[in-house]
């Protein structure tokens, strides 16, 4: 199974979705109206109607009436809020026992503070039958400052769950300098969705005047190799 989402700039070829996305980590960074929820559902219903269960964390906890309706337009919706009761984690185990495609409202607030202590969100995030069965989605959309100094206790285990985890994970957020960080880079194979305002977020001047809707696709070669594969780069319009 494959799908065409858009056009290489510097190619004949049509930028796609393939099995190999399935397994693939994505960062998709964007400024407020670039384009990067359109470009993130696109590849949930991909992944969707590849026959793999998703769990959509939206850490801007919104009621259901403020998610966009394309997330709803398929049966393919089940909402939760997290928290940290018997009767959610009753009803998260059923969900994902039926393997439904989760959109899980959460507040940062529920992740730690401390290094030491790893918070039931985060327990949660690495349960076993999520890191076997589903690919991840992980959006961050309003106040990503304020998220980031409570993402301390998740990013403590995210290696550890990228290891771990069968199909892909991709994160969705505005620009940030924890993009910066050596070690994010190397997690995910990078995928940049529409205008900066702040390019030092990362360091490429091609990034500062890119129209909306345009994406810089970056993502390693599919061979091995005995250090890293190369990492190809293109600039993809998306077909929206």
């Amino acid at each position: 199974m494959e799908r065409k989402i858009g056009q290489y700039q510097n190619s004949i070829a049509k930028h796609k979705l393939t099995e190999r996305t399935l397994t693939e980590n994505t960062l998709i960074l964007g400024e407020t109206g670039s384009g990067k929820t359109h470009l993130s559902n696109t590849i949930r219903k991909f992944v969707i109607d590849s026959g793999v269960p998703t769990i959509y964390f939206d850490f801007s906890n919104p009621d259901p009436d403020k998610i966009e309706e394309r997330f709803k337009e398929c049966s393919h919706f089940h909402y939760m809020r997290f928290d940290e009761s018997d009767t959610f984690a009753e009803a998260f185990e059923k969900a994902v026992d039926a393997k439904q495609d989760i959109y899980m409202a959460v507040d940062p607030d529920f992740f730690s503070t401390k290094k030491e202590i790893k918070s039931k969100l985060s327990k949660l995030i690495q349960n076993p039958k999520l890191l076997e069965n589903y690919y991840y989605f992980m959006q961050v959309i309003v106040k990503p400052e304020g998220f980031f100094t409570k993402f301390e206790d998740f990013f403590f285990y995210i290696l550890d769950i990228i290891n771990r985890k069968k199909f892909g994970l991709t994160f969705v957020s505005q620009p940030h300098e924890m993009f910066e960080n050596t070690k994010i880079k190397l997690l995910f194979s990078f995928l940049y969705l529409g205008r900066y305002s702040n390019a030092y977020y990362y360091n490429t001047a091609l990034l500062r005047n890119m129209p909306r809707h345009h994406f810089l696709h970056q993502a390693r070669l599919n061979y091995k190799t005995l250090l890293f594969s190369p990492i190809q780069t293109d600039i993809v319009e998306i077909d929206h």
